[in-house]
């Protein structure tokens, strides 16, 4: 899926696909965290059943008021105690499959929002 509009002052998705994410210029593939400001790419890259709350901890810093967790090509929810820390921070977490979060994360970040997002393959 290709992207067409680009902002030039924030970080934008390109393309999702089964080979890898482009953003920018830059390509990857593998699992990647970002801000509309900065590329996260060494991303703990472990299941989203076993995610915990420090696994967020750069991502957190970055003050974000709410974070996308793209799951791949499906959607597969994380566990509650983490929707429930992320709560307790009062920081949005929002699930859905990573086309669908590429979008979105576009989308709020041509709006200034500070978000932030965790994107599967």
């Amino acid at each position: 899926m290709k992207f067409t509009r680009e902002l030039s002052t924030t970080i934008t998705i390109r393309s999702v696909s089964e080979d890898g994410l482009k953003i920018g210029d830059a390509s990857y593939q593998r699992s990647i965290a970002i801000t509309s400001d900065e590329v996260f790419d060494s991303w703990c890259d472990k299941a989203i059943t076993a995610l915990q709350c420090e696994d967020f901890a750069d991502l957190l810093a970055t003050e974000p008021e709410i974070v996308i967790l793209g799951t791949g090509q499906s959607n597969m929810f994380p566990p509650r105690e983490l929707v429930f820390a992320f709560a307790r921070r009062n920081v949005g977490l929002e699930v859905m499959d990573t086309k669908a979060a590429a979008r979105t994360f576009n989308v709020l970040a041509s709006e200034g929002r500070k978000v932030a997002a965790v994107l599967y393959l």
